[in-house]
């Protein structure tokens, strides 16, 4: 297994070894042993699965204490730009952001930390996301920004009015008006 880290402390993408001949593939797509060298939690309370048409945006979102959320996350079908942004208050890339692709056919798996607004837009129609959370999901916890903020410039690989978004998603607080719970 490789990974990749990054210029922002704790998100880690994870290459795994992947066995593959004309039957298909095979990959140990979460060892605990393994995961747990990498500062990766063991033991996780929740598995969520997202379907969605092309250009679905969903995000930027989090969890704050204590119902936070670290975010072990995949594709198995379709793919996704995956994005987070450094949400520590005492981090010193706070407010930076990055993003990863994330596809079926690459099988990477990114490990996303408490502490990061998380957000993917899908690249195409049926795309499926699983993802493996640390702490149980607590609707009086949920927060999150809006995903075309003018102060993190993210760059979604389409116009903003192509994405389709939640009505909940639509009416997310600018950055600027965010208060960071970590």
């Amino acid at each position: 297994m490789q990974t990749q880290v990054f210029p922002i402390k704790g998100p880690v993408l994870i290459f795994p070894k992947v066995h593959g001949d004309d039957r298909g593939f095979f990959f140990e797509s979460f060892k605990s042993s393994e995961y747990e060298k990498l500062g990766i939690p063991k033991i996780f309370l929740q598995d969520n699965h997202s379907k969605s048409g092309k250009n679905v945006l969903r995000g930027l979102h989090y969890q704050s204490p204590p119902h936070d959320q670290g975010k072990l996350v995949r594709v198995v079908r379709g793919s996704v730009l995956d994005v987070i942004v450094d949400i520590r208050k005492d981090s010193p890339t706070y407010g930076e952001h990055f993003s990863v692709k994330l596809t079926e056919k690459n099988h990477e798996i990114f490990w996303v930390p408490s502490g990061f607004l998380h957000g993917f837009i899908t690249l195409e129609d049926n795309t499926e996301f699983l993802y493996k959370v640390t702490n149980e999901y607590s609707k009086e916890s949920e927060g999150g920004v809006i995903f075309n903020d003018p102060t993190l410039n993210i760059n979604w690989g389409i116009p903003y009015q192509d994405c389709i978004l939640s009505e909940k998603d639509k009416v997310l607080p600018f950055f600027k008006d965010f208060k960071s719970p970590f």
